[in-house]
């Protein structure tokens, strides 16, 4: 049983994902770009990065690990199955270290 994810919580997940799909469409059907998501989620421009980050163009896991300091940023994203296949507008979760 260990390393293994119990169904609910990737029911939760699954959930969270989609809710945060929805929040961020417009109202015509187009979805918002990664700045717009990204814009949206900081209400306090001092944090690095907010707890659900929006992948922009250019970025790499690597460099969203070091701008948002969270070194374990893979182990927090289940649904990220090849750690080259980031794309712009892929939500991730994201947890400072500092806070941890």
């Amino acid at each position: 049983m260990a390393g293994k994810v119990p169904r609910y919580t990737r029911s939760v997940l699954l959930l969270a994902v989609l809710l945060a799909a929805s929040y961020f469409q417009k109202g015509n059907g187009d979805y918002m770009t990664a700045e717009v998501i990204n814009w949206r989620l900081s209400d306090n421009r001092d944090k690095p990065c907010e707890e659900i980050y929006a992948v922009r163009e250019g970025e790499t896991l690597h460099s969203i690990s070091e701008k948002c300091g969270d070194p374990f940023i893979i182990e927090e994203n289940p649904h990220i199955n090849d750690p080259d296949d980031v794309f712009p507008g892929l939500l991730l979760k994201v947890t400072p270290f500092r806070n941890r």
